[in-house]
């Protein structure tokens, strides 16, 4: 009977032990950007990966792979991360509501990344995220309001008549103020608006490359949506990670938001530059402010609701001050 509990002792003490070596041993998850390695757009996700290895050695690393175009659509990263082909990736919701299309409500929101923890609105998405294996970690990059960039001046907020370059974002608000729209990947849009493909482009105000200015003669304000990068995890590979590994991406996850609410000065700094290189500002007021925004508002929402009448109206209320 000694005998029997002596071993039945040591098995748990065997199994105890390789249960903390699997929660010590260090793990490596293969990342992926949906931006260009080394462009403005993603440079803040390179920036959590590097906080991340440099904090988390011997717990968690991730090994960059690369970023879209070069390793994959952009379009296509988040759908490929959840069939296991990256285990991270850091995009903006834009670029993966083909896999969950009330992600895009998030740039339609009213409250901060802060506010939408205790308010309801990510337990709302963390349910559907998760149902499509997706594990929302935490938004690490804002690059505060899209505009409009243009090459030829406007003077109300009618659109007749110009051809933009645009992403999914907001093809809706566009087309309803009378644009022709067309895609292109980010290395495309100086080209074209050189050539002058397209007369202008949205784009998000501090994912910007400053070489642009070049081509870009107006600014239109104000701004409209936000432009959010959010870092998210294979859902199943997250389950699979010990609490030491989860502890160290929230963490430096948490440390990354916080940091991306901070985006005001930083705006301040780029426009005060670009206006030193010939900028010139295109700002609406009054009644035709209150209408371009309402037309991105409107447009923005229709088109939510249109693709998840069920859970569209239910994040719009959670969403809207």
């Amino acid at each position: 009977m000694f005998g029997k509990l002596m071993t039945l002792t040591a098995t748990v003490a065997v199994a105890g032990l390789m249960a903390m070596s699997a929660q010590a041993e260090e793990i490596t998850l293969k990342g992926a950007s949906c931006f260009p390695i080394g462009s403005p757009p993603s440079k803040p996700f390179e920036a959590f990966v590097n906080d991340l290895n440099a904090a988390g050695k011997g717990v968690v690393q991730i090994k960059m792979i690369g970023g879209a175009p070069a390793i994959g659509s952009p379009f296509e990263m988040t759908k490929r991360m959840t069939k296991g082909v990256f285990d991270i990736v850091g995009c903006p919701e834009a670029y993966w509501a083909n896999v969950v299309p009330e992600s895009a409500s998030v740039r339609l929101s009213d409250y901060s990344a802060a506010e939408m923890r205790t308010n309801g609105a990510y337990a709302y998405l963390r349910n559907l995220y998760e149902a499509k294996n997706i594990h929302f970690l935490a938004r690490h990059s804002n690059f505060g309001p899209f505009f409009l960039w243009l090459n030829k001046k406007i003077d109300k907020p009618d659109l007749t008549g110009l051809h933009l370059r645009v992403s999914p974002v907001y093809v809706p608000f566009f087309k309803s103020l009378g644009a022709t729209v067309q895609r292109s990947n980010i290395a495309q849009v100086y080209t074209y608006m050189e050539n002058g493909t397209v007369a202008g482009y949205g784009w998000p105000a501090l994912g910007w490359p400053p070489s642009w200015v070049k081509v870009t003669k107006y600014r239109v304000e104000p701004g409209f949506y936000y432009a959010f990068i959010q870092t998210l995890v294979n859902n199943k590979v997250w389950k699979k990670l010990g609490q030491a590994q989860q502890d160290m991406l929230n963490k430096i996850g948490l440390k990354h938001e916080e940091a991306a609410s901070k985006w005001a000065d930083r705006l301040a700094k780029q426009n005060a530059k670009t206006a030193s290189q010939g900028m010139q500002v295109i700002k609406f007021a009054g009644a035709e402010a209150e209408a371009w925004v309402k037309a991105a508002k409107d447009t923005g929402w229709a088109s939510i609701i249109g693709k998840s009448p069920t859970h569209g109206p239910k994040l719009r209320a959670l969403l809207s001050k």
